[in-house]
C-alpha cells in the first residue's frame, strides 16, 4: 500500500520540485527519471504495475510543471 501511494505522489512532486529549482521542466523530468531508474536498478521496484503508476505520475508532474512554469513566465 505504501509503495502504491509513493508511486502515485512522489514522482509528480519530484518533477515539480526539480523543475522549480532548475527552471527547466525537461531537466526536472530527466532527474526524476534518473532517480526512478536507479531505484529500479537497486531492486525497489518489484512489479510492472508499479512502473506504470510511476510513469503516470511522471506525466502528471510534467503537465503540472509546464503549467507552473508558464504561469511563472506570464507573471514576470
Amino acid at each position: 500500500m505504501i509503495k502504491l501511494l509513493s508511486a502515485l505522489f512522489l514522482p509528480c512532486l519530484l518533477v515539480m520540485l526539480f523543475s522549480r529549482v532548475t527552471y527547466n521542466r525537461y531537466v526536472g523530468l530527466g532527474l526524476t527519471v534518473a532517480l526512478i531508474a536507479a531505484s529500479a536498478y537497486k531492486g525497489y521496484t518489484h512489479a510492472w504495475w508499479l512502473v506504470i503508476v510511476d510513469a503516470l505520475s511522471l506525466t502528471v508532474g510534467f503537465y503540472l510543471s509546464t503549467r507552473m512554469m508558464n504561469r511563472t513566465i506570464k507573471s514576470a
